[in-house]
């Protein structure tokens, strides 16, 4: 669980500590955080990490399993993402469940987001801290696919899958019906 973040600096510092990959994900927090109410930096942590997740299943797909990159492209971006389904398709797509630490920051995150997105309060010190959970959870899933399959879907992913030769669509299609993704 990361540290308790008391201030705006504080969550300034956090950011500034995360691998130069996840700075550069999540590049624009320092301005949010600076010229904008915090539930506003949470709308954009979420949105990025939500676009890191679909990179995860999108790289893992392709480098792992050969996948013709276009159809898995169309799958994860077509596919109706829930919590619970990310997490099984990444289990499938993997081989291994989420980091543990990264999976309870997360739940304690989304507990905040979903009180600002459903019209709730939350404090600015509850909104901070979920924002440093976001970074944590980037960081330990970045670590994670990176030492096993070198994929950091937090950070650039130019040249991720190599030279391999990848399946046709038709078959492509099939196998990531069959991982769990919704293709018609």
């Amino acid at each position: 669980m990361a540290t308790e973040i008391k201030s705006k600096k504080g969550l300034l510092k956090a950011y500034h500590d995360c691998s130069e990959e996840v700075r550069e994900f999540f590049e624009h927090l320092p301005t949010l955080v600076e010229e904008y109410p915090m539930d506003v930096c949470l709308a954009y942590v979420f949105s990025r990490m939500e676009l890191g997740q679909n990179m995860a299943l999108y790289c893992g797909a392709v480098k792992l399993f050969r996948a013709n990159s276009e159809v898995a492209k169309s799958a994860v971006g077509t596919h109706h993402m829930t919590r619970e389904g990310f997490v099984k398709l990444y289990k499938t797509i993997y081989g291994v469940d989420l980091p543990e630490t990264a999976a309870k920051d997360l739940k304690v995150a989304e507990t905040t987001r979903d009180r600002i997105m459903h019209g709730k309060n939350a404090t600015d010190d509850k909104i901070r801290n979920a924002i440093a959970r976001v970074l944590e959870y980037a960081e330990e899933v970045n670590l994670q696919l990176s030492s096993k399959s070198k994929i950091k879907p937090f950070g650039p992913l130019k040249g991720f899958s190599g030279r391999s030769k990848k399946l046709d669509q038709k078959t492509t299609r099939y196998m990531l019906k069959g991982m769990g993704f919704s293709i018609s």
